[in-house]
């Protein structure tokens, strides 16, 4: 187990959250299945931007909930990445307070010994994860309370110069709400949830200059039946 230390200032990597949501702003709804906002089409396009990310993070939430691989899934890409000189796969990052995490989850597979999934945490959730470790991982430890400030440094100085945030909501909020995100690709699906037990996008927070503040729109672009817009925080 690692634990964040003072170190010499390093870049930060650039971080943009992608997200998928509803009409309405669930990213979820209550169902056992996950609910698929997007199409095809726009899964290859977060395909793109996997292969693109030097590394990927979700929250313990999303392991837990969803399951997910966070693989890059076209061969080409991957054999890109290979050509590049880069790890076939962006490394796996995730974020857990309480350190609860499944050792037979998705999140897993696919590390390698030079590049293992990373799991950062609390003091108290290390100490958790040490006596049930998960999987093969590398547990870094950021201090009594999650500091997402020092993440980005601990991963800036591991050489990590592209983060991909696939959520949750609660991880997007932290992001947000710390100023730490530079790009925000928001995928609206034409479908309505209207459940308030079902996950939103974001929990309520003090986000940086508050309602007044206009975050700058880059582009819109339609894929299929879903609108994608990338925002500049």
């Amino acid at each position: 187990m690692d634990t964040v230390a003072e170190q010499p200032p390093v870049a930060r990597p650039y971080v943009l959250l992608s997200v998928a949501v509803s009409v309405d702003g669930y990213i979820d709804d209550t169902a056992p299945e996950r609910l698929l906002l997007s199409n095809d089409a726009d899964f290859d396009r977060v395909d793109g931007v996997r292969a693109w990310a030097d590394a990927i993070l979700v929250g313990a939430e999303t392991v837990r909930r969803d399951n997910p691989r966070l693989i890059v899934r076209d061969e080409g890409r991957r054999e890109e990445r290979l050509a590049a000189g880069r790890p076939e796969y962006p490394r796996k990052v995730t974020v857990t307070a309480r350190g609860e995490l499944d050792p037979d989850a998705r999140f897993w597979r696919y590390g390698t010994a030079e590049h293992p999934p990373l799991v950062y945490t609390t003091d108290a959730g290390a100490r958790r994860l040490r006596d049930r470790p998960p999987a093969p991982a590398e547990i870094v430890a950021l201090g009594p309370e999650l500091e997402f400030g020092r993440l980005l440094d601990d991963l800036g100085a591991r050489g990590i110069g592209r983060l991909m945030v696939e959520g949750g909501g609660r991880i997007h909020t932290a992001f947000l709400a710390a100023g730490l995100a530079d790009e925000l690709q928001l995928a609206i699906g034409p479908t309505l949830v209207g459940d308030p037990a079902a996950p939103r996008f974001l929990h309520p927070a003090r986000f940086p200059g508050g309602s007044t503040h206009r975050m700058r729109l880059v582009e819109v672009d339609r894929v299929g039946d879903v609108a994608v817009l990338r925002y500049r925080p």
